[in-house]
């Protein structure tokens, strides 16, 4: 979500303040685009889903896709009760920084009008919404296979409540910690609130929940790799919605978001086949799915701030960074089953970072000038608000695991593992095997 509709504008109309027909015309306009915009990011959860089962044993494939619908079911719940409130309305007192207030529990503000009658709060909760819920099931990519799913369920609630609504208030909201009107970081579309937050979670749940039995002596390859092709595709469609529909209005802000987000995909695509080319001799198509997600992590914060030319920088940087990463991860003996770290961590870091180099006024007047138009300033804003998350996030999941731990087993015994958290976690399998003749 860009800073301006944040800052510069009222929160909130009172529903009953009358608005002129075209200042209604507008709304509906805008209002359209944005719940255009909320449907493509909620499908990029199924999409994840189905992405992450590519990857894992047939025997998980069902648990994998199941965490991420879970997660879509219980944030959606508590995104309605208090969730919206918390992360975007107006805190008081010494924490009004970190935390919004409860005047909006119940979204009882649907039908207010939004950004001086610009959009509605029913608009904006539900595209927020979508955020809230990917954030977490991202997370699950990194403890597949082995994490109970009551914990699992445990881990979104506490975890979407205490370390994901105080950060999304901290950068998006009204006075907000890390945001424009306090530290003056800029976050486009969620590469602290999404990108970094999810990958730093799940760095610090794999190593609280612990390693796969198998791993690392009995690696699997991917069980369907046209799994992965098609959840990444989908996953790169609804990137339309997720940096496009950040502009929250209907203009040449998300059509710059929209073409920065492609390009900058792409371009990250294209980097990963060159690099597998030079280390293996041919590309791979899990390489380039994988590719394709880092650069659209990466220029996540940055969609609405640079140049459609500094997106294809941004790919090509992504690509080799994120690349470098996950060799690192690999021989670290970290089990981060799906490489969240490496794919949406490291990625997201990227792309914070060169928002604060690439940045430029002439592209978005509510942003600000990076390094290379002068503003050494701003990339010294995007390294403190980095570290500010990373240590945020990964003490609080840290905290939540361990709470969870306390009370009931964040992981499956030897036998379930071996059989499968299909079966063991839903009694279910994904593929019947037997011969029926």
């Amino acid at each position: 979500m860009p800073p301006v509709l944040i800052s510069a504008l009222p929160v909130a109309v009172l529903a009953g303040d009358a608005l002129s027909p075209a200042a209604q015309a507008l709304q509906s306009a805008n209002n359209g685009f944005v719940l255009l915009c909320a449907a493509l990011v909620l499908m990029m959860t199924p999409a994840l889903a189905l992405f992450y089962a590519g990857f894992v044993r047939s025997r998980n494939v069902l648990n994998t896709m199941v965490m991420s619908f879970a997660a879509m079911a219980l944030v959606s719940v508590l995104w309605v009760l208090f969730g919206y409130s918390l992360a975007f309305s107006e805190g008081s007192g010494p924490l009004a920084p970190f935390i919004g207030g409860f005047q909006w529990a119940g979204l009882s503000n649907w039908s207010a009008s939004y950004g001086n009658g610009q959009l509605s709060h029913g608009a904006v909760a539900l595209f927020q919404l979508t955020f809230a819920i990917i954030t977490p099931a991202l997370i699950s990519g990194a403890v597949v296979e082995r994490m109970h799913f009551r914990a699992w369920i445990a881990f979104v609630v506490l975890w979407s409540t205490f370390i994901y609504l105080p950060l999304a208030h901290m950068v998006w909201g009204p006075g907000g910690f890390l945001g424009v009107d306090g530290l003056g970081a800029l976050d486009f579309a969620g590469g602290l609130v999404v990108e970094m937050a999810s990958g730093v979670g799940a760095a610090v749940a794999a190593g609280v929940v612990g390693r796969r039995r198998s791993y690392p002596g009995n690696g699997s390859p991917p069980h369907n790799v046209p799994f992965i092709l098609m959840g990444a595709g989908l996953l790169w469609f609804g990137w339309f919605g997720f940096n496009g529909g950040s502009a929250l209005i209907a203009g040449n802000l998300a059509s710059l978001a929209c073409l920065t987000t492609n390009t900058a995909g792409a371009a990250a695509a294209v980097g990963w086949m060159v690099i597998e080319t030079l280390q293996r001799g041919k590309p791979t198509a899990v390489g380039v799915a994988t590719g394709a997600v880092a650069g659209l992590v990466a220029i996540t914060p940055a969609a609405g701030f640079v140049s459609p030319l500094g997106s294809v920088l941004i790919g090509f940087v992504a690509a080799a960074i994120c690349s470098y990463a996950l060799q690192l991860k690999n021989r670290s003996g970290l089990d981060d089953s799906l490489d969240v770290l490496p794919v949406h961590g490291v990625a997201g870091f990227v792309g914070i970072v060169m928002t604060g180099i690439l940045a430029l006024k002439v592209v978005n007047p509510a942003g600000a000038n990076g390094l290379l138009a002068g503003n050494p300033g701003l990339l010294v804003i995007q390294l403190k608000a980095a570290g500010f998350t990373a240590l945020w996030v990964g003490v609080g999941t840290y905290a939540v695991l361990k709470l969870i731990g306390s009370v009931m087993p964040l992981r499956v015994n030897d036998l379930e593992e071996r059989q499968g958290l299909d079966i063991q976690a839903h009694g279910e399998e994904a593929y019947n095997t037997e011969f029926t003749g």
